[in-house]
């Protein structure tokens, strides 16, 4: 047994199992991030095209063989171009920043209550909105393309801003740091084929962009006055107010200072 140990540790160095593990935490995020997604089904594909590869050897069909040895022999460029928005969606993962940079606990929760307030009325009104909540992944590239406000948040400012006289209502209010940042931002449509189809284009911009960020995105339709929660592709609809302040306080982790808050307010 002693031998067998002294073996091992002159065949395997540490750097092996380093290496070793470092594979298996990049597999295992990877993993996570197509999980659920339509990459799952791509991959699959890719799965039986190399069976079907390794088959035609086995069975000497030429023309098939060649056709599938030059579509793997270009593998790594149609990986990139079939992947492009799941490798995006990683590379954003690499640098973050951090949702309220410039803000205490107690001045996150009152956002909370803000934009919970400003959908509820704005779901009453049926008047379409579109609210974006910045998190660890920036979004200054749609910030810069809107009309930048700068503003306090408020339920008065953003009912304001979706207004149909507004020359902003037409795209996204982005919140970041704590502040309204920009309005009239466009965002990514999303293009999923097995998206419902009664989604209207507000709800499928929500999902495009949650696809690519870890935003929180809230989006009112004015056809049924309804407010619907959108995070990391997935939907919640038909929320009313305190069922999405809920949701809100849950995914941002602030349930904790609700109380705090209140006390402050009351106090």
């Amino acid at each position: 047994m002693v031998d067998f140990v002294a073996n091992v540790r002159e065949i395997v160095r540490w750097q092996d199992l380093v290496d070793i593990l470092l594979v298996c935490v990049i597999v295992y995020r990877v993993l996570l991030l197509i999980r659920g997604t339509r990459a799952v089904q791509m991959l699959t594909g890719f799965g039986v095209i190399l069976i079907f590869y390794f088959l035609s050897d086995r069975f000497k069909f030429h023309t098939l063989h060649t056709i599938l040895f030059e579509f793997f022999k270009n593998g790594i460029l149609i990986l990139i171009i079939v992947f492009q928005d799941e490798i995006r969606r990683a590379l954003t993962q690499v640098g973050r920043n951090p949702f309220f940079t410039s803000t205490n606990t107690i001045e996150e929760v009152a956002i909370v209550e803000e934009v919970s307030a400003s959908a509820a009325q704005l779901a009453s009104q049926r008047v379409g909105a579109l609210i974006v909540m910045e998190r660890e992944t920036g979004l200054k590239n749609y910030i810069e393309a809107g009309t930048i406000l700068d503003s306090k948040v408020s339920a008065e400012l953003i009912v304001s801003v979706f207004h149909p006289s507004s020359p902003i209502h037409d795209g996204a209010l982005i919140i970041r740091n704590s502040r309204v940042s920009s309005a009239g931002c466009l965002l990514p449509i999303a293009r999923d084929p097995s998206i419902n189809k009664e989604l209207g284009t507000r709800h499928r911009a929500a999902l495009g962009l949650t696809h690519e960020t870890d935003a929180v995105v809230l989006v009112v339709s004015e056809e049924r006055g309804e407010i619907s929660l959108v995070h990391h592709g997935t939907m919640i609809r038909d929320l009313d107010q305190n069922g999405l302040r809920q949701h809100l306080l849950e995914l941002l982790g602030l349930r904790k200072f609700e109380a705090r808050y209140h006390h402050v307010r009351e106090g």
